[in-house]
């Protein structure tokens, strides 16, 4: 009793200390690890995590045996492991942080409605294309930019419309077996090349264009409309992830989500950020002019 008395007073004092600080530095910590599982689950990374798990038990189990040589060699190794991690998982910790980048750029309030028309016209053309099991893969670029993906196909730079769309994947057309790009409520490029996906998860039925477009979902933050040749079936890939057999209404669903809403967002957060630049840029003028008048 009095080793849970005595243990349950140190836990009361140590809970006594804690302030403000020290719960937001809990709550990023926490923050921080979830976000981290996420990524492990997204990347298809479980196998790496339980490996790194079991090299930290063993690295900490030869510490507390006193195994001088198994404790030298595995430090050295989670040195280098650490580096290799950052070169394994490159593409994924480029885009967070093009993605951090982001939400200090400008706003893009004056594309929404060109956005709106073109997702109401992609919606149309999937349907379309959809019922006479026409293959497609539209692309709807957003953060990152896909400039290099663009030069791998021909430049459009055309209003979009459901006829346009169709017919550039006719299975006849020159353009039909690549991708079609829209950036900013236009068609930027058609017939352009995509990296495939690594992950080895997927299922049989899917082709080369769900590789195709999960791949470049991994790789960037686009949202992805891939429409199956031999099913007709609608899919859209975000994030790595895909969603299949949606509908027309779902479709447009997720892409006003996906499109729409979140550079409303970014606007709202965008003018806070401009504000706060704003504020110090007075700020900054007024010391300079009260310096100015000082000499």
């Amino acid at each position: 009793m009095e080793a849970i008395s005595s243990g349950l007073s140190r836990a009361a004092n140590l809970f006594a200390t804690i302030g403000i600080a020290d719960i937001i530095d809990i709550l990023i910590v926490a923050y921080l690890i979830y976000r981290a599982i996420g990524f492990v689950r997204r990347t298809n990374s479980n196998n790496l995590a339980k490996g790194l798990i079991v090299v930290l038990i063993v690295l900490g189990l030869s510490y507390v045996f006193g195994l001088t040589m198994i404790n030298f060699l595995l430090r050295k190794t989670v040195e280098l492991g650490l580096i290799a991690l950052v070169i394994l998982f490159q593409p994924e910790l480029r885009r967070l942080l093009e993605r951090m980048g982001r939400s200090f750029s400008t706003s893009r309030t004056s594309a929404i409605p060109m956005i709106e028309t073109a997702i109401a016209q992609t919606v149309l053309a999937c349907t379309d294309m959809s019922a006479s099991k026409t293959g497609a893969l539209i692309i709807f670029e957003r953060g990152v930019n896909l400039n290099a993906i663009m030069g791998t196909g021909t430049v459009i730079n055309a209003d979009i419309t459901a006829e346009l769309v169709k017919n550039l994947f006719y299975n006849k057309a020159p353009l039909h077996d690549g991708a079609v790009i829209i950036r900013d409520g236009r068609i930027a490029a058609a017939g352009c090349v995509l990296p495939l996906t690594q992950s080895t998860n997927l299922s049989k039925e899917l082709g080369m264009r769900h590789r195709a477009g999960i791949g470049l979902s991994e790789q960037s933050d686009a949202v992805v409309i891939i429409v199956s040749e031999e099913t007709g079936s609608i899919s859209v890939a975000i994030d790595g992830m895909l969603k299949r057999h949606l509908t027309a209404s779902t479709l447009d669903k997720i892409l006003h989500n996906e499109l729409v809403f979140e550079n409303v967002e970014e606007s709202r957060y965008g003018m806070i950020t401009n504000a706060i630049r704003t504020l110090f840029k007075v700020k900054k003028d007024e010391q300079d002019e009260s310096a100015e008048k000082t000499v």
